[in-house]
């Protein structure tokens, strides 16, 4: 037996609602915009950071895109640098296979997706079930929180969830959240099983082709709120493996968390096209090549660059491949534009923005409007009370 959730018609109601916001989220990505792919590399790199910061590896958001993009960070440390890295490979991988017509999860696929991520340190017995009891411990008191359910019992737990995945039965928003929740209870690894069970939810939601996967992971959300994701497991969990206790406020809350994000990428969506077209205007006074819009979008953004990111960021969001000679000659130009400023000497060489640049993106977060509410089963009840009111 493993966790199930009963779904609520409050639970459709908030179902449907993210759904609208996936279908403006839709438009904007179908839409040819050339900021998007710059976007959508910086999506991805939010969701690796959020991932790997609730396990305590921390590191700025530069060198997360650092680290996906092969580059030595600036400041993160060696074992940072390997998490990020063997993160991205799974996430990464976990990208491509949505593309797949047909995904089918098995115990294989979930195994080689554990290795992938600590294949750096092989006494974490990376892509191998653990071999005795695990016990999760609340740093630095040292205070167990969860006890994991017997490793004899591992094999045909993981089995359970795998065979509940191949079961179309409710919204896959809710399938992907129990998929995270069961696996991070049976907690079948020595090490790494939250990582492994945030992967496997945007996962499932890659192999229902519901968008792009990057824009409807919750990853993003959880490391920016990572008590909270505590405080629910903890509540469902209750310190050990007991699957017949009630799973729906862990439904419930993974259903906020994707409404509330997808309200963020619908905002960052909008923002990122009025700073393009700033940032196009200024790089056009400037003498600079349209191409360099990109990579001033993420200096923009807080980002450092390098001359590698700089081709990277030109590749995702022009499609185009340039030299590192060509690069340079950019760089220079930015910065003889006085839209970037040149740190340090040549390998330590970083780009940031000037003055003039930053201020395009304060401009626009000035004109934000007043928060809404972002509790959508309050806007469901308001909702359902307007539908049947007399």
């Amino acid at each position: 037996m493993i966790y199930r959730a009963t779904i609520s018609d409050e639970d459709r109601e908030v179902v449907a609602l993210i759904d609208e916001l996936r279908q403006s989220l839709r438009w904007r990505v179908t839409e040819p915009r050339r900021w998007y792919g710059s976007l959508r590399r910086l999506t991805i790199a939010r969701a690796v950071q959020g991932s790997n910061s609730i396990e305590g590896y921390e590191a700025s958001l530069d060198d997360v895109v650092a680290a996906i993009e092969g580059e030595e960070p600036l400041d993160a440390s060696e074992e940072t640098r390997m998490a990020l890295e063997g993160y991205r490979d799974a996430m990464t991988y976990v990208l491509q296979l949505g593309n797949e017509p047909v995904v089918r999860v098995d115990e294989s696929l979930v195994k080689s997706l554990h290795f992938m991520m600590l294949k750096y340190d092989l006494s974490k017995n990376p892509g191998r079930w653990r071999r005795g009891a695990i016990f999760v411990r609340r740093d630095p008191e040292g205070e167990v929180v969860y006890e994991g359910p017997d490793v004899e019992q591992v094999p045909a737990l993981v089995q359970e969830l795998l065979d509940e995945l191949s079961q179309d039965d409710g919204p896959v928003l809710v399938r992907a959240a129990m998929a995270h929740l069961n696996l991070v209870m049976i907690h079948p690894f020595r090490d790494g099983n939250g990582r492994m069970a945030r992967c496997l939810q945007t996962l499932v939601l890659a192999r229902e082709k519901i968008l792009s996967p990057e824009l409807n992971s919750i990853e993003e959300y959880l490391g920016r709120n990572t008590q909270s994701y505590y405080d629910v497991l903890a509540e469902v969990g209750q310190g050990s493996w007991q699957p017949q206790n009630d799973a729906h406020p862990w439904a419930k809350y993974c259903l906020t968390a994707h409404f509330r994000q997808a309200r963020t990428l619908l905002r960052r969506f909008q923002e990122s096209e009025e700073l393009w077209d700033r940032l196009t205007e200024l790089a056009r006074r400037g003498g600079a090549p349209d191409r360099s819009v990109g990579a001033l979008f993420d200096a923009a953004m807080g980002f450092r660059l390098r001359n590698a990111t700089y081709r990277a960021v030109i590749e995702a969001s022009e499609g185009e491949n340039i030299s590192e000679q060509t690069a340079s000659r950019d760089l220079k130009t930015l910065v003889n534009a006085g839209l970037l400023v040149a740190v340090g000497e040549k390998r330590g060489r970083f780009y940031i923005a000037t003055g003039n640049v930053v201020a395009q993106q304060a401009a626009i977060k000035t004109r934000r409007p007043p928060r809404e509410a972002d509790d959508p089963y309050l806007i469901a009840v308001g909702r359902h009370q307007q539908r049947f009111a007399i």
